[in-house]
């Protein structure tokens, strides 16, 4: 499985943006699909998961902004994030993985999108 992330940019704290993930490869159904994102000098973080039924599981920081969803059709997993603030400014990635259970961190997932970088003014 391939991924590539897009939609990246820079927005104002407030703000919205919507982040495509797109898998090439067969079987994107059978996987299980996550974001992370990484700070400048900071550890990478756990952001969304959404599994093959399309249960979603949120890291605390984006819960209630964020919304993690699937397009199967279209091979496609977005992160609709809204309320923007400065500190979600980051490297946004997208990954997958057929682990069992919400998993939440990253050597669970086998595949890994480039990032897609964004940034939130104030």
């Amino acid at each position: 499985v391939q991924l590539q992330a897009s939609g990246g940019g820079l927005v104002q704290a407030g703000g919205s943006l919507r982040l495509p993930c797109v898998a090439s490869g067969r079987n994107f159904r059978n996987y299980k699909m996550g974001w992370f994102r990484q700070a400048p000098g900071k550890e990478r973080e756990f952001v969304a998961i959404i599994n093959r039924s399309g249960g979603t599981y949120y890291g605390d920081s984006v819960k209630g902004r964020f919304t993690i969803s699937r397009d199967n059709a279209k091979n496609t997993v977005y992160l609709q994030m809204n309320s923007l603030k400065p500190e979600d400014t980051a490297v946004y990635y997208c990954a997958a993985t057929q682990i069992a259970g919400w998993a939440t961190y990253g050597s669970a997932y086998d595949y890994w999108g480039q990032g897609t970088l964004v940034t939130v003014s104030s």
